[in-house]
């Protein structure tokens, strides 16, 4: 009678674990990036431990000030990279290498059965792979860093099913809006989501990514897609760790239950400024942009600059666009196969691998009463500069609203 987020804490904590226990579970891997690493190390070093529990289990990547923008940036970062070598973590991702929630599973870190932890909001990430992954605070990760170990309230889960077949220019975006739009931003708050169904299953990789990364958009603590075929194959050659899948029992216990009809679904749209304000994008007519922004660990993969690639392709940006790859390894590909070139044609401006103007205040910032598509996780007020206005989307609805100047469907160009 287990959900998958209760087996993989009766694993990590070495006893029979059911939905609100308390456990002390073992963690399998620790991430913390530039942003927030700071801020463990601090805390690790307050509490006067002079070794770190094992250092590869470790993951730093530097993704979201990368490169740095200013003199403190880059004394923080300076401090950070000599924190590690003298901590002996060689699981370390320096400047351009890529977005943390990118690398993990880049790397073969993000495994089925695991418990992976971040100290970052978004390492639901992981639960694309079958894996229970979520974020701490930098304090937590402290912790972590010391003893390999942390407290958890084994969360309640909720079973989300997908059928249909999603339409010609509806993608796994559109599909994580409307399930936010309709759950809230509440709706699942401390939390496991699992994903199911015929829709679920038809999704590459890069897709259960992106409806794993915006669990945490709401409330979940954790989103999780049972692991399979679509997942062995993309860890072929990634991971030298031998790994134990992790299924939810039949008769498993979910809080609740949603059903959706994807092969009814239109793309969609998150308006401002909360990432639950979701429309149909016909509901949204002469609504005009001034930037574009393709890129994040939501939507800054391969399958997604291909997307906009084909939209843009022998046409010319209407507004300023901004296409930043998730990783290296995506750049690279990427160029390969003259998607870079075809956006660079078109008009955008392709930035090093990272964050990018999603946390804002770093690049791609806009002004006030100015407004951006972006196929980030979030769009609250302030999110890219204080005076602007965010709207979500698809990769393929970002591209063609570029085209355009306003918010517009894919389907339309």
């Amino acid at each position: 009678m287990s959900t998958i987020s209760e087996k993989i804490f009766s694993r990590a904590a070495g006893i029979q674990a059911k939905a609100n226990d308390f456990v002390i579970a073992d963690v399998d891997y620790a991430m913390a990036h530039d942003g927030t690493s700071i801020l463990a190390v601090k805390s690790f070093r307050e509490m006067e431990v002079k070794k770190v529990w094992d250092p590869d289990r470790i993951i730093i990547p530097f993704d979201h000030l990368t490169p740095a923008n200013t003199d403190t940036t880059a004394a923080l970062h300076k401090d950070i990279r000599e924190w590690l070598k003298d901590q002996g973590i060689k699981n370390f991702y320096d400047s351009g290498e890529g977005i943390c929630h990118q690398l993990l599973p880049e790397k073969g870190f993000a495994l089925p059965g695991r418990l992976i932890v971040g100290a970052d909001s978004h390492s639901c990430t992981y639960g694309a792979f079958g894996a229970f992954g979520t974020g701490v605070g930098a304090t937590d990760m402290a912790e972590i860093f010391a003893t390999g170990k942390l407290w958890f309230r084994v969360p309640e889960s909720i079973r989300i099913t997908a059928e249909g077949k999603l339409g010609k220019h509806v993608y796994a975006k559109d599909l994580t809006l409307k399930i936010i739009g309709t759950l809230g931003i509440a709706g699942a708050t401390y939390k496991a989501v699992e994903f199911y169904g015929s829709t679920i299953e038809d999704l590459s990789m890069s897709g259960r990514m992106t409806l794993c990364n915006m669990a945490i958009e709401m409330g979940a603590k954790a989103g999780i897609v049972p692991p399979d075929r679509t997942t062995f194959d993309y860890l072929k050659g990634r991971s030298e760790e031998n790994y134990e899948p992790v299924y939810a029992d039949d008769d498993a216990q979910y809080s609740e239950k949603y059903y959706f009809d994807a092969g009814t679904l239109e793309p969609q749209v998150a308006c401002p400024h909360n990432v639950d304000n979701v429309r149909n994008i016909s509901e949204l007519p002469n609504t005009r942009i001034d930037q574009a922004f393709i890129g994040t660990c939501t939507n800054g993969r391969l399958e997604d600059l291909e997307a906009a690639a084909n939209i843009l392709k022998g046409e010319h940006v209407a507004v300023r666009t901004l296409v930043i790859p998730a990783s290296r390894e995506v750049f690279l590909e990427a160029v390969r196969k003259g998607i870079i070139e075809t956006l660079l044609e078109a008009g955008a401006t392709i930035g090093t691998p990272g964050c990018g103007p999603c946390l804002g205040g770093h690049m791609g910032v806009i002004g006030k009463g100015e407004v951006c598509i972006s196929t980030a996780n979030r769009n609250f007020k302030g999110r890219m500069g204080t005076g602007g206005f965010v709207y979500l989307a698809s990769p393929a609805t970002a591209a063609a609203s570029a085209l355009t100047g306003e918010i517009t469907s894919p389907a339309d160009i």
